[in-house]
């Protein structure tokens, strides 16, 4: 059965969780929805600076989820999307003035191709030999969560795991790099798509936004998008108090929906959280929740959904860390 949890599996320390911030521009001249400007990105990591966060790789928070081990709420890992050509022009001088690690997921067919103002290989093989971590992000960025039109399961399945595949090939041809980790192309992913991923002994690594611990999904683990309006440092320091959502069981939230508005499903660790507390909002407005029981519940919003990137997120206030809440964001995939 597709990611059903245990209540007894991980969530061992539900106080502590750790950080995974998500880019794509480090820029003031790019498309303002992706970029973050690099005063804001330099404003962004002074504070983790002066604030004593420990900005570690992604490989150490990886393998902590992996063997189970307690993550640490004070440690944020950096990653960025795309393979960008101002990563490495614009991000990497910061980052090095900082000492901090980063990891970079690109599509190696974008980068042969020279699609947009992506990266060279030269300008990867320099990070790399830097320490920087590059993995998955499908050879050729194209959506992955459902079938195209006209395309049947059967060769939906077959081009996703072709794509993803190649893309491990590429990188460890070019740089002799195999990690199987697997960033979402648009942070889209659905329960057959995170099926495949499991099949193929990959990590899955989504867009939604949320903190991380042991016992969430490793086949969508939450970055917090740290570009656009969520760059300003009113929105970014809340995200650096958030814990994960002890979810027990995943059955209900596929993110591909025939309906809109979606209705979400979540069995829930109710332990350092009020059950009343928790609230559900979609694009910052409260939406309806409903208890089923002592550990589910469902949410639905009134209307329907019409963003480009729709997301519920849920959110309780921790009792053991006053000023900490447990948060949760599932995105959707709406077909026809």
């Amino acid at each position: 059965m597709w990611l059903v949890w245990l209540a007894a599996v991980g969530f061992s320390t539900l106080s502590e969780a750790a950080i995974i911030l998500q880019y794509h521009h480090v820029s003031s001249t790019t498309p303002k929805t992706t970029s973050v400007t690099p005063a804001e990105f330099r404003q962004q990591l002074q504070h983790l600076k002066d604030q004593n966060f420990k900005v570690v790789s992604l490989e150490r928070i990886i393998q902590q989820l992996q063997r189970g081990e307690a993550t640490v709420d004070n440690e944020v890992a950096i990653t960025f999307d795309d393979g960008f050509a101002n990563v490495f022009t614009t991000a990497r001088p910061i980052l090095k003035e900082f000492g901090y690690p980063y990891t970079m997921f690109l599509g190696p067919a974008l980068i042969d191709r020279r699609e947009g103002p992506v990266l060279s290989w030269e300008q990867i093989q320099t990070m790399h030999d830097e320490g920087v971590i590059i993995a998955n992000h499908s050879s050729y960025h194209h959506r992955l969560a459902v079938p195209n039109k006209g395309e049947s399961k059967k060769q939906w399945r077959a081009r996703v795991k072709a794509d993803i595949l190649l893309a491990e090939q590429q990188l460890e041809q070019k740089l002799g790099v195999k990690r199987k980790w697997l960033a979402y192309p648009y942070g889209d992913f659905s329960a057959e798509l995170e099926d495949l991923v499991t099949e193929l002994g990959f990590i899955g690594i989504g867009q939604q936004s949320g903190a991380v611990c042991p016992g969430v999904s490793m086949t969508r683990i939450p970055r917090y998008p740290s570009s656009s309006q969520f760059a300003a440092l009113q929105h970014f320091v809340p995200k650096l108090k958030t814990l994960a959502l002890p979810v027990t069981d995943y059955s209900g939230a596929d993110p591909v929906s025939k309906q809109n508005p979606p209705t979400l499903k979540l069995s829930v660790k109710v332990q350092d959280f009020k059950a009343t507390q928790l609230n559900c909002f979609f694009n910052g407005q409260p939406i309806e929740l409903t208890w089923l029981n002592a550990q589910s519940f469902t949410a639905k919003a009134k209307a329907p959904l019409k963003l480009n990137h729709n997301r519920y997120n849920c959110t309780a206030p921790s009792l053991k860390k006053p000023g900490y809440f447990y948060w949760f964001s599932q995105p959707w995939v709406f077909i026809e």
